[in-house]
This record gives structure tokens, C-alpha cells and sequence, in this order.
């Protein structure tokens, strides 16, 4: 296994309230991305909060019980994390209403576990094609759902980076969970709203395919996005098996 990450604060914005983590050793796999928001003072402190939370419980849990279920670990971290970053928003005026979005993918054994919330996704390369693996908790996303508005007219629409869930921003978090197989080649790519807002997912693609390092896809992706502007910050972390 091969495993990636950068991120840049883009062409606009003053801060990079992104961050990341990725572990790669011993047959397992962890990536972890996350997207702050809540003004210059906070959302950089959420979605960093947020990671090393996670970081320190997923490994907790998982030395302790070798055999826990993965599911049940990933859902029990992104709770502490969402009870740690909501607890310092109350405790913090200035960092009132704080909170990230955040998907993280464990890979290991064939198998991989996924887990989100909000809008910064998750992605399968394999077999020559792409497939969204989360759902955007969006907005836009229940428009599309609802037959309000075409998935064309949501790369626009004005309310594209409303979120309906995130981590932090209230007492409780709601999370998905998606399990998929993998196979030798297969590349699972996670990325904030920087990258998949100015990039389609078919160039997505196009940037896994053409490269035969997983480092070298993250950074033409980056480049890309850089290249069209970069209104928000942009992070990717890849895994290629």
C-alpha cells in the first residue's frame, strides 16, 4: 500500500482551515480529512481538534481490542471528536458555532470502512472507473435527491457549500458508514469541497490513471485545482493498493 496527502489554502482564502491525517503501516490503512469552518478564529482550530482527536482514540481502541468491529470504533471516535470540539465552542465565544466536516476510510485486509459527515467525500478508483462512495450531507445534495434541481445545475447553484451536518456544531453527530471490497490497484481518494466544487470527477480520474505514484496524483490534483482559481482551501489524501 501507498498512501498521500497534501493541502493548500488556495488562491483566496487567508488561512487553511483543512487538515489531514494518513497512517500507513503494518497491512492497515487510515486517511482522514477534514474541513473547518466557523470564521478566521475557529475553523482551523475545529478541523484540527477534530483529527487529533480521532487519531488518538482510533489508535486507543484499536490496540485495546483487536477484534472490535470496525464500524463501532470509527462511529465511537467521530463522537468524541464531535464532544470535543462542540464542548470548546461553548466554552470559547470566540469560537462559538465552530465545526468541520469530516470523512475518514480505514483500509485493511481487502476491506474498506468509511465513515462521514458533512461534504468532503470519499472515492473508489477502480477498474478503470470512479465512484463517490459518501453522500455529500449537503444542501444541494437533497435538492439533486429530491428532483428540485439537475446534478449540472448543483456544480452552480449559489448554496452548493450549505452543509446540513458537520462535527461540533451541536451536542450530537449523525454519521454514515459505507463498507466496501478492495482489490489490488484499486485507489481510494479523499478530498475537501476545494478540490470536487472545480473539479469534475472524471478528471479525477483521469489524474489516478495517468500517475503511477499516488504522491504525484494528489499534487496534479492540487496543481488543477490552483490552476482554476482555488477559491477555498484543497486538500488530498490517497491510498493505492
Amino acid at each position: 500500500m501507498e498512501a498521500y496527502g497534501i493541502t493548500d489554502k488556495g488562491k483566496v482564502r487567508r488561512q487553511n482551515q483543512d487538515a489531514f491525517w494518513i497512517s500507513c503501516e503494518n497491512g492497515q490503512a487510515i486517511l482522514t480529512v477534514c474541513d473547518g469552518m466557523g470564521g478566521a478564529k475557529a475553523g482551523n482550530v475545529a478541523s484540527d481538534l477534530a483529527v487529533k482527536v480521532y487519531r488518538t482514540e482510533i489508535r486507543r481502541r484499536m490496540a485495546e481490542d483487536k477484534n472490535a468491529d470496525i464500524e463501532d470504533v470509527l462511529r465511537d471516535t467521530v463522537v468524541l471528536a464531535n464532544t470535543a470540539v462542540y464542548e470548546l465552542s461553548i466554552a470559547n465565544d470566540d469560537m462559538n458555532g465552530m465545526g468541520t466536516t469530516f470523512v475518514s476510510a480505514v483500509a485493511e485486509n481487502g476491506k474498506l470502512t468509511v465513515i462521514n459527515v458533512g461534504d468532503s467525500r470519499a472515492y473508489l478508483i477502480s477498474s478503470g472507473e470512479i465512484r463517490q462512495i459518501t453522500r455529500d450531507h449537503s444542501l444541494v445534495e437533497d435538492m439533486v435527491e429530491r428532483g428540485d434541481i439537475t446534478r449540472e445545475e448543483s456544480l452552480h447553484h449559489p448554496n452548493k457549500n450549505l452543509i446540513t451536518r458537520a462535527v461540533g456544531t451541536l451536542d450530537t453527530v449523525e454519521s454514515d458508514v459505507f463498507r466496501e471490497d478492495l482489490s489490488p490497484g484499486d485507489t481510494v481518494l479523499l478530498s475537501t469541497d476545494g478540490l470536487t466544487n472545480i473539479v469534475r470527477d472524471s478528471e479525477i480520474l483521469d489524474a489516478v490513471m495517468s500517475e503511477s505514484k499516488i504522491g504525484s496524483c494528489c499534487e496534479k490534483l492540487i496543481k488543477l485545482a490552483l490552476s482554476r482559481g482555488a477559491p477555498d482551501n484543497v486538500t488530498v489524501a490517497a491510498l493505492r493498493l
